[in-house]
């Protein structure tokens, strides 16, 4: 009898169950070096690496950059014409790629109209839900949008019918929400006119104070020899129609010393000419200026809802869409659960289920109407973390950068489990991370390395945590380091007073920040610690703020111009060579003509991917042959900007090249730990560490004595956080004051005082828990910070 052995044999795997890998082969997008690397699909992969050593262009710029390039491939050319064109990455090979949904620290829209409701949908639906059971009704979901105005018009409209013309009468109009007087930004502007004239003098005396407004100047003569007013007349004693003709004067064409100029009121101009521009991109005494003379103030008509009367007329149980946007979210989440409408019930479950998203991933203190431009880069990421929170998406690769950025240890523990479930549900998660509670929920870790920059761009380790701790490479060495608390700490040498600080969630705070030392501001997220440093610090204290807002640069932009590095280059490049500065500007007169100093041609190519090829006429060197040939030091001016900070700083410190002015700025670069950039490198490649950084540098410059930091450890590797402390411990010594709002233990740690916030977020903190030494509050672990500091530093678990 035959016996049949196949049934204890597992069924063959399916063919399509056997694509568990995403394949990388030949990476060489910016500094990676021919990278070579297999992912497991369907698990949480975590990057690790210095700052710079290659992890974003691995994940971000050549994984995801791909996966969205051929997912937009898939919709016709007239579709893609409205969407960013994109490049396929330098890579050899990519295969097993899923749709890759990425969550970046981009900040969201500075757009004055744009909100955390708008940003979210959450308003969107508050708005539908209004319209509906909002009495008295006033009208469709528009008219509780903020940013729809309220229109309406008449006329005849000409048609064609049967053949004929025929002219009929229309009328329409659209309700909106907005405020008329703010156009719904909730606040306006005011300019202080005591700061643009002094008006017990008159023009012949110099009475205009603006910056460019000097007497005897064409912009001063405008006004001198206009004509409408006598200018040896006190402005005080102007008719009001001479100020008004002084003031808001429409725009005129006349003759000025024979010369045709346009005539416009001062207000106008300056509007025109100043107040238009972006803030960053003024000079600093215009800047200075601005801040000076042009006041924000709540608008008094809607009270700073944005809304206009009709709109916060319509309420739900006596509440308000603009009572219901200013509620801290978690509150708002309970009012939406109690209400019990059948007729609009799914809409109901739906915003619940998004309002509730926010309390999960700890943003529960948010309020709708919270401007989306003031959330820091680690509230931006989680803010678009909501939307996938809910999501019935599988197979999907989430592609996170620093998701703990901004995050108190204790907060950190809840978004490792919203990772873990993302993960669970069949999704691969890859992480750029340097945090090791994070690294340590990792199924797989791939460190890039050994350096940043240059030095970079290799994998330095593939495998399991276990793996990395024994690997001996960088981050495996400090995976464990704990550093200690102080044994003695600085003496301060005064104090900054603070008294009644009320900013947002601030009750009525006071406290002593103490001078001459170093003081960490900790807390968890939302307990009100920007408030207190950046919203409460007295004016005039003499305070350098190094803040989290993003760097302003285009593609020409580099560390040298950013740094105001290149006019002393430039100045010393002119004065060896008996030849004027501007030649040495790739944004002026030496530029190379072919490609106007970018050292690449761009070819547009509608919906495909644009197209860079190198310069051919001055090969990628940015500048006219003309001015190569002249040299400092034996070097010309695209050789300096292809050298690394290290070596510019040697270059400039002696010999002929010796620059004092440019050797001070390259010193403050590379003790920020940006010796490996490159002069020219554009600001467009630099990662979010290497930007504070340099943004750092820049400040460090100013002449202010006390020096306020906003988490200066987001980004850095857990090697350079030594460095940063070794960094802060310099200018404390210095005889500088430095505040550091942070929630990294080592920098807790090695703090000289602590004054920690709390005990919660939004309306559960506030409050000053705790000020003392990092040694008393270990000692004491009275607070949540106080029992993961203590944790920390006896390396236990909280």
């Amino acid at each position: 009898m035959a016996t049949r052995t196949d049934e204890t044999q597992p069924p063959a795997p399916h063919l399509a169950d056997s694509h568990d890998l995403i394949r990388v082969h030949g990476a060489r997008e910016n500094n990676l070096k021919d990278v070579s690397i297999e992912l497991p699909k369907r698990r949480l992969t975590v990057f690790t690496g210095v700052s710079g050593s290659g992890k974003s262009s691995l994940v971000f710029d050549t994984i995801a950059a791909e996966s969205q390039r051929l997912i937009n491939e898939t919709y016709s050319a007239f579709v893609q014409g409205f969407m960013p064109a994109l490049a396929r990455p330098e890579v050899d090979v990519l295969d097993g790629l899923t749709t890759a949904i990425t969550v970046d620290q981009q900040r969201m829209g500075g757009d004055p109209r744009s909100t955390v409701g708008t940003a979210t949908d959450a308003n969107a639906m508050l708005r539908i839900l209004f319209s509906r059971l909002g009495r008295p009704h006033i009208g469709s979901p528009k008219a509780f949008s903020f940013n729809v105005a309220s229109i309406s018009g008449a006329g005849a409209v000409t048609v064609q019918r049967a053949g004929q013309t025929v002219k009929e009468r229309r009328s329409f109009s659209v309700t909106g929400g907005m405020c008329p007087r703010c156009e719904g930004r909730g606040t306006v502007s005011d300019i202080d006119l005591t700061q643009l004239y002094d008006d017990s003098k008159s023009l012949s005396e110099g009475a205009l104070t603006i910056p460019g407004y000097k007497a005897g100047g064409w912009n001063y003569r405008l006004y001198s020899e206009s004509g409408f007013y006598d200018p040896d007349k006190p402005i005080s004693k102007y008719t009001k129609r001479e100020l008004r003709d002084f003031l808001h004067h429409e725009p005129t064409r006349m003759k000025i010393a024979g010369i045709n100029m346009t005539y416009e009121g001062l207000i106008p101009r300056i509007q025109k000419s100043m107040l238009a521009k972006d803030r960053e991109s003024m000079q600093p005494h215009i800047r200075e200026f601005v801040d000076r003379a042009v006041t924000f103030t709540t608008c008094p008509d809607c009270d700073g809802t944005r809304l206009n009367e009709g709109a916060r007329s319509s309420r739900i149980g006596g509440i308000s869409i603009a009572d219901a946007c200013a509620m801290q979210i978690s509150d708002l989440a309970a009012w939406v659960r109690g209400l019990d409408e059948p007729s609009v019930a799914p809409l109901l479950g739906k915003l619940g289920q998004t309002l509730d998203s926010f309390v999960e991933i700890g943003l529960g203190y948010l309020a709708l109407d919270r401007p989306a431009g003031t959330l820091s880069g680690g509230e931006a990421q989680r803010v678009k973390m909501i939307r996938h929170l809910g999501s019935s998406l599988t197979d999907v690769t989430y592609v996170f950068d620093e998701p703990t950025a901004g995050l108190h240890p204790h907060d950190i523990q809840r978004m490792n489990e919203l990772l873990l479930r993302l993960r669970d549900k069949g999704n691969t998660v890859l992480v750029v991370e340097h945090k090791p509670e994070l690294i340590a929920i990792a199924d797989h870790v791939v460190d890039l390395g050994p350096g940043a920059g240059t030095a970079g761009g290799a994998v330095c380790f593939e495998g399991t945590l276990e793996g990395l701790r024994a690997s001996g490479t960088l981050t495996g060495r400090h995976l464990d380091d704990r550093a200690a608390v102080k044994k003695t700490v600085r003496e301060p040498t005064g104090t900054l007073e603070i008294r009644g600080a009320s900013a947002n969630n601030l009750r009525d705070v006071d406290v002593d920040i103490p001078l001459g030392v170093l003081t960490v501001v900790t807390g968890v997220a939302g307990s009100g610690k920007s408030s207190l440093v950046h919203g409460s610090i007295p004016a005039g204290a003499g305070v350098v703020s190094v803040d989290q807002s993003p760097i302003r640069g285009s593609r020409r932009s580099n560390p040298a111009t950013y740094t105001g590095l290149l006019d002393p280059i430039r100045k010393a490049f002119a004065q060896a060579n008996g030849v004027k500065p501007a030649l040495f500007s790739a944004n002026s007169e030496g530029a190379c003509p072919t490609c106007n100093g970018a050292g690449v041609v761009y070819t547009d190519l509608a919906m495909m991917a644009g197209v860079a090829t190198t310069c051919e006429e001055c090969e990628g060197k940015r500048f006219e042959a003309s001015v190569l040939e002249y040299r400092l030091g034996g070097r010309d001016i695209s050789e300096v900007l292809a050298m690394p900070v290290a070596e510019a700083e040697e270059f400039f410190g002696a010999g002929e090249a010796r620059t004092p002015a440019a050797h001070r700025v390259l010193t403050r670069l590379s003790d920020v730990g940006l010796g490996y950039l490159t002069l020219g490198q554009p600001l467009t490649t630099l990662s979010g560490g290497e930007r504070q950084r340099l943004k750092l540098a820049t400040h460090m410059g100013d002449k202010g004595g006390v020096y306020v930091l906003d988490e200066p450890t987001s980004g850095l590797h857990l090697a350079d956080v030594e460095q940063l402390l070794g960094l802060l411990d310099r200018l404390v010594d210095a005889g500088k004051s430095v505040v550091v709002v942070e929630h990294h233990q080592a920098v807790m740690a090695h703090a000289d005082w602590i004054i920690d916030l709390g005990p919660g977020a939004g309306h559960d903190g506030g409050r000053v828990v705790f000020e003392g030494t990092p040694a008393d509050l270990v000692a004491a672990r009275s607070t949540l910070t106080g029992e993961h500091l203590a944790a920390y530093v006896g390396g236990g678990a909280v």
